[in-house]
Protein backbone atom coordinates (compact mmCIF):
# COMPACT_ATOMS: atom_id res chain seq x y z
CA UNK A 1 0.00 0.00 0.00
CA UNK A 2 1.57 2.97 -1.58
CA UNK A 3 -0.79 6.11 -0.77
CA UNK A 4 -0.56 8.87 1.26
CA UNK A 5 -2.12 8.23 4.59
CA UNK A 6 -4.27 10.70 6.21
CA UNK A 7 -6.37 10.33 9.47
CA UNK A 8 -9.52 11.49 9.72
CA UNK A 9 -11.15 12.04 13.66
CA UNK A 10 -14.76 11.02 13.17
CA UNK A 11 -18.40 10.05 15.13
CA UNK A 12 -19.52 10.57 18.01
CA UNK A 13 -17.22 12.70 20.62
CA UNK A 14 -16.86 14.23 24.44
CA UNK A 15 -19.08 17.22 23.19
CA UNK A 16 -21.80 14.71 22.38
CA UNK A 17 -24.45 12.90 25.09
CA UNK A 18 -23.66 9.68 23.44
CA UNK A 19 -20.50 7.68 22.16
CA UNK A 20 -20.08 4.75 20.04
CA UNK A 21 -19.71 1.30 21.42
CA UNK A 22 -16.99 -1.24 21.97
CA UNK A 23 -17.15 -4.11 23.71
CA UNK A 24 -14.87 -7.14 24.91
CA UNK A 25 -14.25 -9.29 21.61
CA UNK A 26 -13.21 -5.35 19.96
CA UNK A 27 -16.27 -5.57 17.49
CA UNK A 28 -18.26 -2.25 18.13
CA UNK A 29 -20.71 0.33 16.03
CA UNK A 30 -20.55 3.33 14.76
CA UNK A 31 -22.69 5.73 15.58
CA UNK A 32 -22.41 8.90 13.22
CA UNK A 33 -22.39 12.81 14.52
CA UNK A 34 -26.03 14.88 14.05
CA UNK A 35 -26.49 16.68 11.07
CA UNK A 36 -26.79 20.42 11.94
CA UNK A 37 -30.87 20.29 10.78
CA UNK A 38 -33.27 18.09 10.72
CA UNK A 39 -33.62 16.48 6.55
CA UNK A 40 -36.75 15.50 5.38
CA UNK A 41 -37.14 11.86 5.53
CA UNK A 42 -36.32 10.91 1.93
CA UNK A 43 -32.70 12.87 2.43
CA UNK A 44 -31.96 12.07 5.82
CA UNK A 45 -31.56 8.64 8.44
CA UNK A 46 -32.85 9.18 11.94
CA UNK A 47 -31.04 7.40 14.84
CA UNK A 48 -33.48 5.39 15.56
CA UNK A 49 -33.19 3.54 12.09
CA UNK A 50 -29.21 3.00 12.63
CA UNK A 51 -28.84 -0.81 12.40
CA UNK A 52 -25.86 -2.69 13.70
CA UNK A 53 -23.41 -3.42 11.24
CA UNK A 54 -23.40 -7.21 12.35
CA UNK A 55 -26.84 -8.21 12.51
CA UNK A 56 -29.02 -5.77 10.35
CA UNK A 57 -32.52 -6.79 12.24
CA UNK A 58 -30.73 -4.97 15.19
CA UNK A 59 -31.63 -0.77 16.15
CA UNK A 60 -28.64 0.61 17.83
CA UNK A 61 -31.32 2.46 20.47
CA UNK A 62 -29.83 1.47 23.52
CA UNK A 63 -26.44 3.39 22.91
CA UNK A 64 -28.53 6.43 21.67
CA UNK A 65 -30.54 9.07 24.35
CA UNK A 66 -34.01 9.14 23.53
CA UNK A 67 -34.06 12.90 23.07
CA UNK A 68 -31.72 11.55 19.81
CA UNK A 69 -34.00 9.33 18.31
CA UNK A 70 -35.93 11.26 15.99
CA UNK A 71 -32.71 13.50 14.98
CA UNK A 72 -31.29 13.27 11.75
CA UNK A 73 -27.66 11.63 11.67
CA UNK A 74 -25.13 12.68 9.69
CA UNK A 75 -23.80 9.32 8.14
CA UNK A 76 -20.03 10.51 7.05
CA UNK A 77 -18.35 8.24 6.60
CA UNK A 78 -20.52 6.02 5.34
CA UNK A 79 -19.72 1.82 4.66
CA UNK A 80 -21.91 0.90 2.18
CA UNK A 81 -20.63 2.55 -1.17
CA UNK A 82 -17.65 3.86 0.86
CA UNK A 83 -17.65 7.85 0.81
CA UNK A 84 -16.48 10.56 2.89
CA UNK A 85 -17.39 14.21 2.44
CA UNK A 86 -16.35 17.77 4.09
CA UNK A 87 -15.88 21.75 3.41
CA UNK A 88 -12.92 21.31 2.10
CA UNK A 89 -13.02 25.00 1.42
CA UNK A 90 -14.21 26.69 4.49
CA UNK A 91 -13.47 24.64 7.27
CA UNK A 92 -9.79 24.54 8.27
CA UNK A 93 -9.57 21.53 10.06
CA UNK A 94 -10.68 19.97 6.46
CA UNK A 95 -8.58 22.33 4.36
CA UNK A 96 -5.39 19.71 4.49
CA UNK A 97 -7.86 17.28 2.41
CA UNK A 98 -7.39 19.53 -0.73
CA UNK A 99 -3.90 17.63 -1.13
CA UNK A 100 -6.04 13.83 -1.36
CA UNK A 101 -5.50 12.20 -4.54
CA UNK A 102 -6.63 9.13 -6.10
CA UNK A 103 -4.56 6.07 -4.61
CA UNK A 104 -4.37 7.61 -1.13
CA UNK A 105 -6.21 6.26 2.07
CA UNK A 106 -8.64 8.11 4.26
CA UNK A 107 -7.80 6.16 8.02
CA UNK A 108 -10.75 6.83 9.79
CA UNK A 109 -10.52 7.31 13.61
CA UNK A 110 -13.63 7.10 16.35
CA UNK A 111 -13.36 7.20 20.07
CA UNK A 112 -15.44 4.21 21.26
CA UNK A 113 -16.42 3.65 24.88
CA UNK A 114 -16.36 0.26 26.66
CA UNK A 115 -19.71 -1.46 27.44
CA UNK A 116 -20.12 -4.26 29.92
CA UNK A 117 -22.86 -6.65 30.44
CA UNK A 118 -25.05 -4.04 27.66
CA UNK A 119 -24.19 -1.32 30.30
CA UNK A 120 -21.88 1.87 29.30
CA UNK A 121 -18.60 2.51 31.20
CA UNK A 122 -16.38 5.04 32.51
CA UNK A 123 -13.46 3.20 29.71
CA UNK A 124 -12.67 5.49 26.26
CA UNK A 125 -10.38 5.01 23.95
CA UNK A 126 -9.41 6.17 20.11
CA UNK A 127 -9.18 3.26 17.57
CA UNK A 128 -9.03 2.69 13.99
CA UNK A 129 -12.66 2.05 12.92
CA UNK A 130 -12.08 1.53 8.74
CA UNK A 131 -10.66 3.43 5.43
CA UNK A 132 -11.40 4.52 2.03
CA UNK A 133 -9.02 3.55 -0.71
CA UNK A 134 -9.56 6.87 -3.01
CA UNK A 135 -10.92 6.11 -6.15
CA UNK A 136 -12.96 9.30 -7.15
CA UNK A 137 -12.77 12.71 -5.85
CA UNK A 138 -15.53 15.53 -6.18
CA UNK A 139 -14.14 18.59 -6.01
CA UNK A 140 -16.02 21.70 -4.61
CA UNK A 141 -19.36 20.64 -5.44
CA UNK A 142 -21.39 23.70 -5.73
CA UNK A 143 -24.30 22.49 -8.02
CA UNK A 144 -25.97 18.74 -8.41
CA UNK A 145 -23.55 16.60 -10.06
CA UNK A 146 -23.85 15.03 -13.23
CA UNK A 147 -26.36 11.73 -13.27
CA UNK A 148 -23.15 9.38 -13.47
CA UNK A 149 -21.43 10.92 -10.95
CA UNK A 150 -25.09 10.82 -8.57
CA UNK A 151 -24.99 7.15 -9.24
CA UNK A 152 -21.33 6.72 -7.54
CA UNK A 153 -22.25 9.12 -4.72
CA UNK A 154 -25.81 9.41 -3.90
CA UNK A 155 -25.37 7.43 -0.15
CA UNK A 156 -23.20 10.44 0.77
CA UNK A 157 -24.24 12.57 3.37
CA UNK A 158 -23.52 16.30 1.72
CA UNK A 159 -25.03 15.08 -1.56
CA UNK A 160 -28.67 13.69 0.70
CA UNK A 161 -28.19 17.69 2.26
CA UNK A 162 -28.08 19.17 -1.08
CA UNK A 163 -30.75 16.83 -2.72
CA UNK A 164 -33.00 18.53 0.70
CA UNK A 165 -31.69 21.84 0.29
CA UNK A 166 -29.90 23.89 -2.69
CA UNK A 167 -28.22 25.79 -0.55
CA UNK A 168 -26.57 23.30 1.13
CA UNK A 169 -24.71 22.62 -2.67
CA UNK A 170 -21.64 24.32 -0.50
CA UNK A 171 -18.63 23.73 -2.29
CA UNK A 172 -17.97 20.46 -0.25
CA UNK A 173 -15.74 17.92 -1.49
CA UNK A 174 -16.18 13.75 -1.52
CA UNK A 175 -14.04 10.75 -1.64
CA UNK A 176 -15.40 7.53 -3.24
CA UNK A 177 -13.31 4.49 -2.16
CA UNK A 178 -12.08 1.88 -4.20
CA UNK A 179 -13.22 -2.17 -3.25
CA UNK A 180 -10.28 -2.09 -1.33
CA UNK A 181 -12.39 0.34 1.00
CA UNK A 182 -13.05 -1.62 4.81
CA UNK A 183 -15.22 -1.27 7.43
CA UNK A 184 -13.17 -3.23 9.84
CA UNK A 185 -14.67 -5.77 11.58
CA UNK A 186 -13.02 -5.40 14.84
CA UNK A 187 -11.69 -1.79 16.49
CA UNK A 188 -8.22 -1.41 15.65
CA UNK A 189 -6.79 -0.02 19.32
CA UNK A 190 -4.78 3.74 18.84
CA UNK A 191 -2.42 3.60 21.51
CA UNK A 192 0.63 5.52 22.59
CA UNK A 193 3.00 3.30 21.62
CA UNK A 194 1.61 2.73 18.28
CA UNK A 195 1.68 6.48 17.87
CA UNK A 196 5.21 7.09 19.12
CA UNK A 197 6.21 4.68 16.07
CA UNK A 198 4.27 5.64 12.78
CA UNK A 199 2.97 9.61 14.00
CA UNK A 200 5.00 13.10 13.90
CA UNK A 201 3.54 16.26 14.27
CA UNK A 202 2.57 18.55 11.79
CA UNK A 203 6.42 20.15 11.79
CA UNK A 204 7.60 16.41 11.72
CA UNK A 205 8.55 16.45 15.92
CA UNK A 206 7.76 13.82 17.95
CA UNK A 207 4.04 14.23 19.67
CA UNK A 208 4.64 14.99 23.06
CA UNK A 209 3.01 13.37 25.46
CA UNK A 210 2.58 16.11 28.58
CA UNK A 211 2.28 15.06 32.29
CA UNK A 212 -1.02 17.55 32.56
CA UNK A 213 -3.20 15.74 29.77
CA UNK A 214 -4.40 12.34 29.30
CA UNK A 215 -2.66 10.11 26.18
CA UNK A 216 -6.76 9.77 24.91
CA UNK A 217 -6.72 13.88 25.07
CA UNK A 218 -3.59 13.69 23.30
CA UNK A 219 -4.30 11.84 20.64
CA UNK A 220 -7.52 13.83 20.47
CA UNK A 221 -5.48 16.75 19.94
CA UNK A 222 -3.00 15.85 17.07
CA UNK A 223 -5.90 14.47 15.23
CA UNK A 224 -8.01 17.09 15.33
CA UNK A 225 -7.52 18.46 11.95
CA UNK A 226 -7.59 16.43 8.46
CA UNK A 227 -3.78 16.01 7.27
CA UNK A 228 -1.30 13.50 5.72
CA UNK A 229 -0.24 11.61 8.61
CA UNK A 230 2.31 9.41 6.71
CA UNK A 231 3.62 9.66 3.00
CA UNK A 232 5.37 6.35 2.31
CA UNK A 233 7.89 8.46 -0.45
CA UNK A 234 8.78 10.91 2.30
CA UNK A 235 11.87 9.93 4.76
CA UNK A 236 11.15 7.08 7.06
CA UNK A 237 7.67 7.18 5.61
CA UNK A 238 7.42 4.06 3.96
CA UNK A 239 8.53 2.47 7.26
CA UNK A 240 6.15 3.88 9.32
CA UNK A 241 3.32 2.86 7.06
CA UNK A 242 4.34 -0.62 7.25
CA UNK A 243 4.26 -0.66 10.81
CA UNK A 244 0.89 1.16 10.89
CA UNK A 245 -0.43 -1.32 8.23
CA UNK A 246 1.08 -4.32 10.11
CA UNK A 247 -0.63 -3.15 13.24
CA UNK A 248 -4.16 -2.73 11.26
CA UNK A 249 -3.95 -6.15 9.84
CA UNK A 250 -3.09 -7.91 13.16
CA UNK A 251 -6.41 -6.34 15.26
CA UNK A 252 -9.20 -5.67 12.66
CA UNK A 253 -10.25 -9.02 11.78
Amino acid sequence: MSGKIYVINVGSNASHSFCSPIFSDQTFEFIPIPEDRQLPSSHGTEYRNLKSHYDPEQDLSSYIPKNMFGATVHSDPEFDTYTYGDNCEVNPRAMGMKNVTRGDFLLFLSRLQYWEAGEPTDNFGFYFIGFIHVDQILQSVWAPPSELQMERFNVNAHIRRGMADEDLWDGFWVFGGSSWSRRFYKAVPVTRNLCEQVFVAANGSPWEWKEKRTELQTIGSYTRSCRCAIDPAVGNGKVRADILWDWVEKYSR
